[in-house]
């Protein structure tokens, strides 16, 4: 009976460990760039979406100046003194904010240009009723460039989505530039009145001028917002705008046929008619500044959401990697060691791991003749 010579368990080569592991690394390594381009995206994503709020949070100081400052016009075009006690508050208002974020915005000069403006405005009613016209009309022209600005610097103009866009559109640019012109409209109807005879035909082409301008914002706004409502996923939307809406489409067909059609529209009528129109125009705006700060704010939480997903992703991903790694390197080591099989083998027979060089010069031996039986005898060749 022979015992084999045990075998040895070569040690794998240096190749043979790291080329798994290149492989897993070549596998993560396109992971890696589709989780740096997505991380990247959500981040734009979300840095514009914050910004968008700012421009709300800026838009929606604004909506008190404009509503002053036509008061105040109107005032000073009747020739009253002009109370200047809400359009300061509304300065102070729009300040505080333009100090908050005004520098990322980038509106401190068109505001500071305003505000100087504002606060050079007479505190009485001008001798002239056509140079307060003039001056508030030039005040009203620095302010619609303000929310211009605003919406310009802030991405509002350049949302992705049609409800938040045409939320904003109608919040930062139909709405105010239809109070402002409306205003004008009311007041210009009560110069004309005083005007003299001969500029009677150039008045009324200033006047149908000024309805029009005036009137096609204010549809426009209308057009947005129900535009806003159909495009929206949000069952919210439609239940908040329609009812203000509706009221100020009401109060616009009022406006409309006061001051619409005829060449001297009666200035009694059509400022009752504006003052309803503007008191219709602070709700709806609220309402909708409100909800487009709402769908602005979830999309800021959806996407931290999304780039929380995508990091923790990305973590598993390379703690996998990182554990792969460790087993690929303590593979070596781990077969090195004695199994359970060449435990059981006496010393004398238990392989050598470090003889595997010497093991294929070692030959059968036999077993049961004794040591004797290996050694030679003087008789043995005459047998």
């Amino acid at each position: 009976m022979t015992v084999p010579a045990p075998r040895v368990r070569r040690r794998p080569s240096m190749s043979g460990r790291v080329l798994p592991l290149l492989l897993a690394l070549a596998l993560v390594a396109p992971l890696g760039l589709l989780f740096a381009l997505v991380d990247g995206t959500t981040t734009d994503d979300h840095d514009l979406a914050s910004r968008e709020r700012l421009g709300v949070r800026y838009l929606r100081a604004l909506g008190p100046v404009t509503d002053a400052l036509v008061e105040a016009q109107s005032t000073a075009v009747a020739g009253a003194p002009v109370s200047r006690a809400s359009l300061n508050a509304a300065i102070e208002q729009v300040a505080a904010v333009d100090t908050a974020v005004g520098d990322e915005l980038r509106s401190h000069e068109r505001w500071a240009g305003l505000r100087a403006k504002l606060e050079g405005l007479p505190d009485r009613g001008l001798a002239d009723p056509e140079a307060a016209y003039q001056a508030y009309g030039e005040a009203n022209d620095l302010l619609l460039a303000l929310y211009r600005k605003v919406r310009e610097s802030s991405g509002l103009i350049r949302d992705p989505r049609s409800d938040t866009f045409f939320l904003q559109d109608g919040i930062g640019g139909d709405l105010p530039t239809a109070t402002v012109l409306a205003g004008r409209l009311a007041d210009l109807v009560r110069l004309a009145a005083a005007r003299p005879a001969a500029e009677r035909a150039k008045t009324g082409i200033e006047l149908a001028e000024l309805r029009s301008s005036a009137f096609g914002p204010a549809n426009d706004l209308v057009a947005d917002l129900r535009a806003a409502v159909d495009s929206s996923e949000s069952t919210d939307l439609g239940a908040n705008v329609l009812t203000p809406l509706d009221a100020y489409q009401r109060s616009l067909e009022a406006f409309t046929a006061a001051g619409g059609g005829r060449a001297a529209p009666n200035p009694a009528q059509l400022t009752a008619a504006g003052i309803a129109a503007q008191s219709a125009a602070k709700q709806l705006r609220t309402v909708i500044l409100d909800q487009l700060d709402t769908l602005l704010e979830e999309r800021v939480d959806a996407l931290d959401r999304d780039r929380l997903l995508a990091r923790i992703a990305a973590g598993v991903t390379v703690a996998l990697l990182v554990g792969l790694a460790v087993t690929l390197l303590r593979r070596p080591a781990a077969e090195a060691r004695p199994t359970p099989a060449d435990a059981a083998l006496p010393p004398a027979v238990r392989p050598d791991p470090t003889a595997a060089g010497r093991s294929a010069d070692r030959q059968p031996v036999a077993v049961g003749r004794g040591v004797e039986a290996e050694r030679w005898r003087p008789f043995d060749a005459a047998r």
